[in-house]
C-alpha cells in the first residue's frame, strides 16, 4: 500500500449503498478531507443485508450488513469502512481495526407519526412498524394494545407506509434522520433514554480498516475518533458481548461518560415485552473499579487501568450481573457473538 504522502488516487472509503449509510459515509468523507489534503471517493458495496428481504429476526446476528464490506476491505477493493456501529459484530476478524469512533449523534429512538399521537396514546389496534426485536418488545410495553409489524425496507420506504396510512407509526434511530436531513411532514416524538434505552452503539459510527494500512493513514484517521464516544461504546458493547446474545437480541444498552466515571443502563426483554431485566450503575474509569473487583492483570490495578479497559470491563460485568439476575431466559445466545 502506498502512503498518503505518496498517493495520487482518491483515498477509497467503502460503505453499504443505501442512502444513510452513503449519507453519514459522506460526513466522514469529509471530515478525513479536511484531516489530509486528499480526496476521498465512496465505493458502494452491496450487502447481504441489503438484499436479503427477510426479517432482520431470523437472519439478523452474524454481521449481515459488514461481511461483504469487510471481503472488500481485505481484497484492496477500498483503503476503509464505515458502519453503523450498532450493525457491527463485537468479535472483531484478525487483521482489521476499529481506527476511530467519531463522536455520537442522538442516541435515542423516535415514534414517527402522522398525527403526533404519542406512542402509549396510540388506538387499540393501530399497526407500529419496526424490524428490531429489541423495538418490538419495547413497543408492546409502551403500547400493549398496538399490533407489532416486522417490516424491513430504508428510511423513506417506512416513512411512506406511516404517510399512506398503511402504519399508524414506525419506529427509528433519531440519528439516522438527522444524518439523512429529513424534512418529513410527519410527526416524532422522541424516546427518552431512561425509559426506552437503544441498541449497543447506536447512533454511533465504526470508522474501520486494515492493520497493516500504511501509518499515516491509520493517525488521520484517528484524528476522527472522540475519546468519550469510544469509551461509552466500548462499555455497551462489552454487555452484549457478555450476553453473548447476538445483534438482533431483545436487549439495549446506553453508556454515558460523566466526569471521571462512566454510567451504564442495560435492559434485556422478554419478546412479548412482559417481562424486562435491568440494572443502571455507575463506577469510576481510573481502575478503581478493576482493583476492587479483581478484573485486569497487576500492571493494571497498580498502574490504574486505561479507560477503554476499564469500560470493557464493567460492561462485562453488567452482562454477567444481567445472567444471574436470569437474562439467559429471555435472550437466545448464539455463536459468536455479535
Amino acid at each position: 500500500m502506498s502512503t498518503l504522502r505518496t498517493r495520487t488516487a482518491p483515498i477509497r472509503l467503502g460503505t453499504r449503498r443505501s442512502a444513510l449509510a452513503q449519507a453519514q459515509s459522506g460526513h466522514v468523507a469529509a471530515a478525513l478531507e479536511k484531516i489530509t489534503g486528499h480526496a476521498v471517493e465512496l465505493v458502494p458495496i452491496t450487502s447481504e443485508g441489503d438484499t436479503n428481504r427477510a426479517s432482520l429476526s431470523e437472519i439478523g446476528g452474524q454481521g449481515i450488513f459488514a461481511t461483504r464490506l469487510r471481503e472488500a476491505l481485505f481484497a484492496g477493493e477500498c483503503d476503509f469502512l464505515v458502519h453503523s456501529l450498532k450493525d457491527l459484530p463485537t468479535a472483531i476478524p484478525d487483521g482489521l481495526v476499529i481506527a476511530a469512533t467519531p463522536r455520537r449523534e442522538d442516541a435515542r429512538d423516535v415514534a414517527i407519526t402522522r398525527g403526533g399521537t404519542p406512542l402509549h396514546a396510540l388506538r387499540a389496534g393501530s399497526r407500529v412498524g419496526t424490524g428490531s426485536p429489541r423495538r418490538m418488545a419495547q413497543v408492546h410495553r409502551r403500547a400493549p394494545h398496538a399490533e407489532v409489524v416486522d417490516i424491513r425496507g430504508n428510511v423513506d420506504s417506512r416513512l411512506q407506509r406511516v404517510a399512506s396510512g398503511e402504519l399508524e407509526a414506525v419506529i427509528l434511530a433519531a440519528a439516522g434522520l438527522s444524518r439523512l436531513g429529513s424534512d418529513s411532514p410527519l410527526r416524532r416524538e422522541e424516546l427518552g433514554l431512561a425509559e426506552w434505552p437503544t441498541a449497543p452503539g447506536q447512533g454511533s459510527l465504526a470508522v474501520e480498516t486494515r492493520t497493516d494500512a500504511p501509518a499515516d493513514l491509520l493517525a488521520a484517521l484517528a484524528a476522527l475518533d472522540d475519546h468519550d464516544t469510544r469509551v461509552a461504546v466500548t462499555a455497551e458493547r462489552a454487555v452484549l458481548e457478555g450476553l453473548d446474545a447476538g445483534c438482533q437480541a431483545p436487549m439495549a444498552a446506553h453508556a454515558v461518560v460523566e466526569g471521571g466515571d462512566i454510567r451504564v443502563r442495560a435492559v434485556v426483554y422478554a419478546s412479548d415485552g412482559g417481562r424486562r431485566i435491568g440494572l443502571d450503575v455507575t463506577e469510576p474509569l481510573n481502575g478503581e473499579y478493576i482493583r476492587r473487583n479483581g478484573s485486569g492483570n497487576g500492571a493494571d490495578a497498580a498502574d490504574g487501568a486505561p479507560p477503554m479497559h476499564a469500560a470493557r470491563a464493567i460492561g462485562l460485568s453488567v452482562a454477567h450481573r444481567l445472567l444471574d439476575q436470569g437474562a439467559a431466559d429471555l435472550v437466545s445466545r448464539e455463536h459468536p457473538s455479535s
